[in-house]
């Protein structure tokens, strides 16, 4: 009688702690199931955020070089998943380097011809080229040990030794020293004092360490260094005007990207900053 009195109640217990371990297994289920989804898109959001993650190779005359350090922070502070790589060196050099293959997103040369060169080759994208910014020739002397220089033909003089250049076949600053000395009937003349330079750079480094009495480099480049002066200005008639192209290159992986940044060169915020060093923007027409 007994036995048979408790059965049900045996029954009721047991089935209320099946239905309690149910719901212990469903609540546990369900909350970890929206930790599970949460960790589960964060993991997606950052494989896309490092999947976007652009790097960009820009070839640079390296007379540009402090100008677009400056640039190269401020628009990496903007766009938080572009790296800008710089290449910089002479105008020539790294037209070849691109004609070669070498991988470049864009190009600013400090002469119209290096750009057309590749141009005309189609290696740069034709409706993403501009002529961005302009420069002039100077002489330069080393400031504790200023050479006696005001002009042109005082380079002839017996105290000026050596007269730093660009290779003018590769340095665009050498080939309009070049024009210079040519049209100033000097070029034959000079020969002897003539010491070549890889880049602008360097023909500043010469003169900053005295290994050169006096230089041609771009009022840009003299701008940036308190070791030299600027003992003249050249006739801006007497060579091709200083204009510095800018360009896409075709090759690029990162289209949009370089046109992005193409663009940002062109903006206001960019053209103080290339104005600060020196530059200034050619005469349009």
């Amino acid at each position: 009688m007994i036995k048979r009195g408790m059965k049900p109640g045996v029954w009721l217990i047991l089935a209320a702690f099946v239905l309690m371990l149910a719901g212990c297994g469903s609540n546990s289920g369900s909350a970890a199931d929206p930790k599970s989804a949460d960790s589960g898109a964060a993991a997606e959001t950052s494989n896309r955020e490092a999947a976007q993650q652009v790097e960009l190779t820009i070839s640079a005359a390296a007379s540009m070089t402090d100008a677009l350090q400056e640039i190269q922070q401020a628009y990496e502070a903007e766009h938080a998943n572009v790296k800008l790589n710089f290449n910089f060196g002479a105008s020539g050099a790294l037209q070849q380097q691109i004609e070669q293959g070498a991988p470049a997103d864009l190009f600013l040369s400090a002469a119209v011809k290096n750009m057309k060169a590749l141009e005309d080759k189609q290696l740069i994208d034709s409706s993403h080229e501009k002529d961005l910014l302009a420069n002039e020739l100077v002489a330069v002397v080393n400031a504790k040990e200023p050479a006696q220089v005001s002009g042109m033909e005082d380079l002839k003089g017996t105290g000026l030794k050596k007269i730093a250049i660009g290779i003018p076949e590769s340095v665009p600053a050498g080939n309009y020293a070049k024009e210079a000395l040519t049209n100033a009937k000097l070029w034959d003349t000079l020969q002897p004092k003539l010491v070549q330079a890889k880049d602008v750079r360097q023909v500043l480094q010469y003169v900053e360490t005295g290994n050169a009495d006096a230089g041609f480099v771009y009022k840009t480049d003299a701008l940036t260094s308190d070791q030299v002066k600027v003992a003249f200005t050249v006739d801006p008639s007497a060579y091709t005007p200083v204009v510095y192209p800018v360009g896409i290159v075709k090759a690029t992986k990162h289209s949009q990207e370089a046109v992005d940044f193409y663009e940002y060169l062109q903006t206001d915020s960019a053209v103080d900053i290339f104005k600060k060093y020196g530059f200034s923007v050619p005469k349009q027409g």
